[in-house]
This record gives structure tokens, sequence and C-alpha cells, in this order.
């Protein structure tokens, strides 16, 4: 049986567009207050209005420290409390190792790492005094890796360091709270139809495309429910990680 969440707040990163976007709309029908986090303010504004009731804009790039922990802080200030973290902010550069650009090795590992290093690193104390005092018994964090976190492939070298390290983080974090009751859950989606292919190279984007065309791929709500699964259930069930393809997507 779920647990709706009135009376918690959840912050989630990477909220302007996708899975961010579609797991702060889940997590505010589940009853929560809601902080949005991310670069594009008038993505956010716009969510907010969607949303409607009681979320908080945070105009933040997690890649800078100090706006990671000001984000987190700013939650807990305004909001009054942190009940659950979604650390879904991420960008995705495939391509070739040789000749790559090291500036698109340098974002994946700066975002896809180091942002979420930083969140979780802030989120950690306000969390366990949720789990203490909160008005469920427990608190969440989820992170979103990928199926690259599972399996390598040729032309996502770095891709697949950043997801990989990003399920060996969680899953450290998750012995280490575990009895006191800060859940720490690991999403890792294959293919969605988002945004994340945007930002690679001409040749790399047509590469993806021409992997993915055969692929019914989900939608940035499917994996907002798998989030949303996570962290309505009772304080005795924890979610490890939980891995949600397209059917048809064989790898």
């Amino acid at each position: 049986m779920a647990d709706r969440l009135d009376g918690t707040v959840a912050l989630v990163t990477g909220a302007s567009s996708g899975i961010g976007e579609a797991a702060a709309k889940a997590l505010a029908r589940q009853g929560a207050k809601v902080a949005v986090a991310a670069r594009r303010k008038e993505r956010l504004d716009a969510l907010a209005q969607q949303i409607g009731g009681e979320v908080l804009v945070i105009e933040a790039d997690i890649t800078d420290r100090d706006q990671a922990i000001a984000a987190v802080n700013q939650t807990v200030g305004e909001l009054g409390r942190l009940d659950t973290v979604v650390n879904n902010a991420g960008v995705m550069l495939l391509g070739q190792a040789q000749g790559a650009p090291l500036d698109e090795w340098d974002r994946m590992v700066a975002i896809n790492v180091q942002g979420l290093l930083y969140v979780a690193h802030a989120a950690i104390e306000p969390l366990l005094s949720a789990a203490e005092d909160g008005p469920r018994g427990v608190a969440d964090m989820v992170n979103i890796s990928s199926i690259a976190g599972r399996v390598a492939r040729r032309g996502s070298g770095v891709y697949n360091l950043t997801k990989h390290g990003v399920g060996a983080f969680s899953e450290s974090l998750r012995q280490e709270f575990a009895t006191r009751h800060l859940r720490v859950s690991l999403v890792e989606p294959g293919a969605v139809a988002t945004e994340l292919t945007d930002h690679m190279q001409p040749e790399a984007q047509e590469a993806a495309r021409e992997r993915f065309k055969h692929i019914e791929m989900l939608t940035s709500d499917d994996i907002a429910d798998a989030i949303e699964y996570i962290v309505t259930r009772p304080r005795r069930v924890a979610i490890n990680e939980v891995t949600v393809r397209p059917t048809n997507q064989e790898w």
C-alpha cells in the first residue's frame, strides 16, 4: 500500500525538462511541497505554474559547489525541511574516444558525478533529520543513473564511467544509512525520449538515432512512475535499484 507524501518536502534537480520535470509533477501529486532546481529559470517558472500550490523555483548550476549547496539550504530554509531528493541532473555526450573533445568529458564528470555528489553531501543531514522526526519516519535519496551504469558500450566510455560511479556511490550510501531509515535508491532508465541527445555532436546524434530507431522509447512519465513508486513505499520497504527498459530494447 502506498504512503502519500503529505507534509513532506522534495527537491528535484534537472527539473526543467524530461525526467526531472515529470518527477516533480508526480511528487507534487502525492502531496509533497516541491523545490525544482535547474539552470533554465523560465522553464522552472512554467513548471511551477503547471504544478500549482507551493513550488520553490531555484535557478542553480549544480556543477558549481556553492550553488548546489545553496539549492539544498534554500529548500530547507524556505520550505522548512527536506524529506526527498531526486538527483536527476545529467548529460549524455556520446562519441568515440579518439579525438573526443575533452570539454565534453569534463562536462559529463562535472554534472553526472560532481554535481550529484555536491547535492547528496549537502542533503544528508536534513534527510537524516527528516527520517528521525518526519511524518513518515523515513527519507529518500533517489539517484538517476542509466542502463549505461550496468553495461559498457563502444562510444560511451566516459558516460559509462559516470553512471557506474553513481551506482557504486548509491550502494555505499544505502549501506551507511540503512539503519537510520534514509533510503538510497538507484534508477537506471533505458532509452527515454528526452532532450538528453540534443547536446551531442551531430555525428553522435545520428549514431544514437540509428541505434534507437527500432525501439519504442520510454517517456519521462514512465521513469517518474518508478520514482513515485520508490518514495511512496511504507517505511519498512526499501527499493534499492530499479532498471526500466523499453520492452523491445535488447541491450
